[in-house]
């Protein structure tokens, strides 16, 4: 078992000072909330799908949700930007600063399973390019399409990722008003040639339990760390295969795991973890 002597001591700290000042009839906790501004988030209820390059019906959206410290009755508009990020030098910057595309209402939001205000948002990736502004050869794999929220509450007040801290965007909250997908070249057909697999345990221990699992026209592979802190595997696609997939499988310790496969072109395919996506893996291969 894996256990942190530092948090644990830092536990036993807080909650020996949490006791004394109860005891001593401290109201500490009063002083903060009495001190402390509420607001609202954005709290992101569902986020997926994939952008490809050699795909543009393909889509991707978010469902999110308001909570606020009146159940949602502060809810004014929340509205909702895009914008793109030229990573690729190739075909010239065409970097597009924020466009407003929606607003939501509340009249727009319906209740959520607690009786929250909840929207979402959807779009192909030919609909975002268009509202961009983007043709052929203006974008490639490896840029962003970004979509930004911004809450506004019925007394002024505005929310958005600049105002949140890593509780608010992380997991406690989840809210991160900001959505980033990157345009990814899913090859149509497997790309043949030899992959390289990078592995790394943190730890180093090993990946405990976790792998890469490849199979090529039906022949299954995996590919783990069984001890240590860092592995390299390697595996060819012949020419004319017709299955190739990949998936990563989850261990006992996700937390610790980082992976990056290398396509037979030379560009990194993927980069994962830690705390790797757990199922089936998209590569993603522009010069395939």
């Amino acid at each position: 078992m894996k256990i942190n002597n530092k948090i644990l001591g830092a536990i036993i700290g807080v909650s020996s000072l949490v006791l004394t000042s109860c005891d001593d009839g401290d109201k500490v906790i009063d002083e903060v909330f009495a001190e402390t501004t509420r607001g609202a988030v954005l709290r992101t209820i569902e986020s997926g799908g994939v952008f490809d390059r050699f795909d543009t019906s393909t889509s991707f959206g978010f469902t999110f949700e308001e909570q606020d410290y009146e159940d949602g009755d502060l809810l004014e508009k929340v509205d909702l930007y895009i914008s793109f990020d030229d990573n690729t030098e190739a075909n010239g910057d065409s970097t597009v600063d924020e466009i407003l595309i929606q607003t939501y209402l509340p009249t727009d939001f319906t209740d959520g399973e607690f009786g929250l205000p909840r929207a979402s948002y959807e779009t192909t990736l030919a609909n975002a390019l268009s509202q961009l502004g983007l043709v052929e050869g203006d974008f490639d794999g490896g840029d962003a399409i970004q979509f930004r929220l911004i809450l506004t509450l019925t007394d002024g007040r505005t929310f958005t990722n600049d105002d949140s801290t890593g509780t608010i965007t992380g997991s406690f909250f989840n809210a991160p008003y900001f959505y980033g997908p990157v345009i990814k070249c899913i090859p149509p057909s497997p790309v043949a040639g030899e992959y390289t697999i990078d592995l790394v345990d943190s730890y180093g221990d090993g990946w405990n339990g976790a792998s890469i699992d490849v199979v090529i026209d039906g022949v299954a592979s995996s590919y783990t760390i069984e001890d240590g802190g860092a592995g390299t595997a390697a595996f060819t696609v012949p020419e004319g295969t017709t299955e190739f997939t990949l998936e990563f499988v989850s261990g006992a310790f996700d937390s610790e795991v980082t992976y990056e496969i290398i396509a037979p072109t030379g560009e990194t395919a993927i980069s994962d973890g830690p705390s790797p996506a757990i199922g089936a893996i998209t590569l993603n291969i522009c010069n395939g």
